[in-house]
């Protein structure tokens, strides 16, 4: 019954989106648009409609790893351009948008610190640095954050610090870096692994960092990468999520491998006025790809395939019922 009227408040999202959303906007203007920390440059880019007039600006956040601004992952072949769509999608609606590449992330690499000395705070500082350049720029009227994946956990913390408009969470999930790591692992270890694996994950998770890792799980847990480990684990996305005293939308797709359904509805428990959207088939970089798909990764380097439809439109929809962010 859950399931059922959460599809429905999503077509009622797209009838609303549909509805208020007009026509297509000639062109969406692209410009860079970069923020200028002590440590460098990060790089962004501004999308704005083709209208002139002050216009709401949504700041998008990208998620875990080597992700930069348009979706595309440096560990992958190819490109989706998910959030590239996404910006191009906003504007068409009346909303500018600023997506940016993290520290250590493309045109922003100078400006990332060395990796035994990044922290998740690192990322939550530079969106607070956005949000604040966003309110102080006359252009703007109010600021809404979007954050995708880990992008999400980031986009909580810096709309409630930042004073944003509204927070909108997609693919976000709802458990601890621990819980999720534990799950996304469980079964994929050999028996040697599992105890060994359990007691780098408790001790972290007391902030303790551990001096010797097996070289097969270097990958995750390497000295360099601890201290961001253990500061990302200082927060709890459903507490977080509970603690937003501002309008949020929860978006999640059906086809998604990364993060399920399941993570959405916890969100929504632990926020029980944010609106949920459920996205029928759609998948971790925001696309329209069926659970039965060969090959599902395929989807991550195809920028050939549109974005699932329903999304943008539950997101402009959401937008633009809430009067502080009408273009």
């Amino acid at each position: 019954m859950k399931q059922t009227m959460t599809v429905v408040l999503m077509r009622w999202w797209m009838v609303l989106a549909v509805a208020v959303a007009g026509p297509a906007s000639a062109a969406v203007q692209e410009q860079s648009f970069n923020l200028q920390t002590p440590t460098g440059t990060v790089a962004g880019t501004l999308a704005l409609p083709s209208a002139g007039a002050r216009v709401p600006v949504v700041l998008i956040i990208a998620g875990s790893g080597p992700t930069d601004r348009d979706g595309n992952s440096a560990g992958l072949p190819g490109r989706n351009d998910s959030l590239k769509m996404l910006a191009a999608a906003l504007a068409d609606a009346g909303f500018a948008s600023v997506r940016y590449d993290k520290r250590g992330i493309g045109a922003s690499r100078a400006a990332g610190p060395a990796e035994s000395a990044l922290r998740f705070d690192t990322y939550v500082d530079d969106a607070l640095a956005w949000i604040a350049t966003l309110k102080a720029d006359a252009r703007f009227t109010q600021v809404a954050v979007l954050g995708h994946s880990e992008g999400a956990l980031t986009g909580m913390l810096a709309a409630r610090r930042g004073g944003a408009a509204a927070c909108v969470s997609v693919a976000g999930v709802a458990q601890g870096p621990g819980a999720i790591l534990r799950r996304q692992l469980a079964g994929k270890l050999p028996p040697q692994l599992i105890e060994v694996n359990e007691k780098i994950l408790a001790s972290l998770e007391r902030g303790e960092a551990v001096a010797e890792v097996p070289p097969a799980l270097a990958t995750l847990y390497r000295p360099g990468v601890q201290p961001y480990i253990i500061s990302w684990m200082r927060y709890d996305p459903a507490r977080e999520i509970a603690a937003l005293q501002i309008p949020v939308l929860i978006a999640q797709g059906t086809t998604d491998i990364q993060v399920g359904v399941d993570q959405a509805q916890l969100l929504k428990a632990a926020k029980p006025d944010a609106m949920l959207v459920i996205v029928p088939g759609m998948n971790h970089v925001l696309k329209a790809v069926p659970a039965d798909a060969p090959n599902p990764i395929a989807s991550y380097s195809d920028p050939s395939l549109p974005l699932a439809p329903q999304l943008a439109a539950a997101i402009v929809g959401f937008l633009r019922a809430l009067p502080a962010l009408q273009p």
